[in-house]
């Protein structure tokens, strides 16, 4: 079976492809970073959008989700975000926790695969 890498790094790709299987990396956002969680989880989405577009799929087929939040106390409003975001009917498996993120910047970093 194939493997397929996107946007690759000395550390880490942004999404690789293995059959009918998607994983994207933890992402966060580049243009919102230091704003609110709101603005960073909207600019997330719509990266992870355009990573599984060129990857053959869509938020509709994803299967699981991992979401970090450096204050879990912002729960609500991400949630807020994510609601409006993800497709009715076909909501992943997902788990949200409070962790310390790569710089103090980013509120947010979301992963997710999905299927094809």
């Amino acid at each position: 079976m194939s493997i397929q890498r996107f946007d690759v790094g000395p550390r880490m790709s942004k999404a690789v492809v293995h059959g009918d299987t998607v994983y994207l990396a933890g992402l966060t956002a580049d243009k919102a970073k230091g704003q609110s969680v709101t603005e960073q989880t909207k600019e997330i989405l719509s990266i992870i959008d355009g990573y599984l577009k060129q990857c053959g799929t869509d938020k509709s087929k994803l299967l699981r989700a991992n979401i970090w939040l450096a204050d879990i106390k912002t729960f609500n409003e991400m949630n807020a975000v994510w609601d409006a975001w993800v497709s009715p009917g076909n909501t992943p498996a997902r788990a949200t926790v409070e962790a310390k993120l790569a710089a103090p910047e980013f509120t947010v970093e979301i992963m997710v695969v999905a299927a094809k």
